[in-house]
């Protein structure tokens, strides 16, 4: 299972971890659920594509068959590329819905079933987050432009008084929880592209720069472009939008 943003500290400790399914004398099918990560870090990614790139032999004797469950979005195009990286020698097929890559892996739903609740409940406990909030976020994510409480409660199975009540439970509502997905996308496409932030609004859903920029500082307590300032991880030698540039756009047009 994986979540969250992991990053290189996080993608070792997988590595240790994946040992497990080195196994010649027990072959088994393996379900990879990354379906809870919010961002791929690039050096994690890479590091993990190599470890299994060098050990691709050692995994074909023990995987018969692996199934990875990605997020939707974005980040689930850039986790469903894994295996054009790797090109493992055992099948392997990615998913977004859980119950068809149990299918494919062979298992009948009266054993899927238990396992998949198995899988969620240490996901819950890993993350501290409620079910209801995590599958919130996950269907929110994808779809920030024009995001609604009927659309979004229908995506999840559920009425809208349904998903308010259940929201309402765990001490938040729909608005709170779109506002703190939309302000987590945007932290990731200032860290990780050189978007403006004209654009990073758009993408987040914000109907204007001043709402996104209002928004964010009301969540995080700075301005974008300071946040970005502080937090952007540029390489070495790479161009970065200006911070005058940055500033002047969120302040807005000025007089002439």
């Amino acid at each position: 299972m994986l979540w969250g943003r992991p990053a290189e500290s996080q993608a070792r400790r997988l590595i240790e971890v994946l040992d497990v399914e080195r196994t010649p004398h027990a072959p088994h099918a393996s379900l990879v659920d990354a379906r809870w990560l919010e961002v791929p870090d690039p050096t994690a990614f890479a590091l993990f594509v190599k470890y299994m790139q060098q050990r691709e032999r050692e995994f074909a004797s023990s995987v018969v068959r692996q199934a990875l469950l990605r997020p939707e979005g974005l980040v689930g195009a850039t986790v469903g590329g894994f295996y054009s990286l790797l090109s493992p020698s055992y099948p392997s097929k990615v998913f977004t819905d859980a119950a068809e890559a149990m299918v494919w892996l062979g298992q009948p739903e009266a054993q899927s079933a238990p396992l998949l609740a198995q899988i969620q409940q240490l996901i819950n406990e890993a993350t501290g987050q409620s079910p209801v909030l995590q599958e919130l976020h996950r269907v929110l994510r994808p779809r920030l432009v024009n995001a609604n409480l009927a659309d979004t409660a229908r995506e999840m199975g559920m009425s809208e008084r349904t998903l308010q009540r259940r929201l309402k439970e765990t001490g938040t509502s729909f608005q709170a929880e779109l506002n703190a997905v939309q302000v987590r996308t945007a932290q990731t496409l200032l860290m990780e592209t050189d978007m403006k932030l004209t654009a990073v609004a758009v993408e987040v859903g914000c109907a204007s720069l001043q709402h996104f920029s209002s928004l964010f500082r009301k969540l995080v307590g700075e301005s974008p472009s300071t946040w970005r300032d502080q937090h952007r991880r540029a390489a070495p030698g790479s161009a970065e939008d200006s911070p005058s540039l940055e500033k002047e756009e969120e302040r807005g047009p000025g007089p002439s």
